[in-house]
């Protein structure tokens, strides 16, 4: 077993990263590299790892809860209709990131998404999945900040006009959404 992989006080041998805090650790063992299909799911995703730029993941997940509220459950079509006031009263909100750029761009995705058929989002994010791997990576430095798919990812957002979604954002959305599975050998997660 590598030092990539602790195991915990429940004897569970997990990825490093997630042996130290409970939430990390639940986040791992539930949700990190599980497939996520909907395109609501999807979106909030995109805006989760769009308001993580900069920031620590574990930042985000504190907050999402707060996030969901006051983000409408990340209901595109409700997103979508937030408009100026909402944008002022987001940014008082310490609850959440209270980055204006981020918050505009949230709402601007919202849009994009509640214009799409359903489905539409889920079909188009999933088809720059790769191939899965033959094995699991060994260390975390065997893991990738970007990949072609996430950069073919990005690219093809941004000419639909989605902003924050850069191909390292698009690499972590590939790896929390489970397009592919970064967990590390000796993880109980990687089989």
């Amino acid at each position: 077993m590598t030092t990539e992989v602790r195991t915990g006080a429940d004897g569970v041998a997990r990825c490093a990263w997630a042996a130290d805090d409970a939430e990390y650790l639940r986040y791992h063992d539930e949700e990190w590299g599980v497939p996520l299909h909907g395109d609501r799911a999807l979106f909030e995703k995109m805006s989760l790892e769009g308001f993580q730029a900069g920031l620590s993941w574990i930042t985000i997940l504190r907050k999402r809860p707060r996030f969901r509220e006051v983000f409408a459950g990340f209901e595109p079509e409700r997103v979508a209709a937030f408009g100026p006031d909402d944008v002022e009263r987001l940014m008082q909100d310490a609850g959440i990131i209270r980055n204006r750029a981020k918050i505009e761009a949230t709402i601007s995705n919202a849009r994009l998404v509640a214009g799409m058929a359903d489905g539409e989002l889920d079909a188009l994010m999933w088809s720059f999945a790769p191939a899965p791997r033959p094995r699991h990576p060994v260390s975390f430095a065997d893991v990738p900040a970007v990949t072609p798919e996430s950069t073919a990812m990005s690219k093809a957002l941004r000419a639909r006009g989605f902003r924050f979604v850069g191909p390292t954002t698009m690499y972590a959305l590939m790896q929390s959404a489970g397009m592919v599975d970064d967990h590390v050998e000796g993880c109980w997660r990687a089989g």
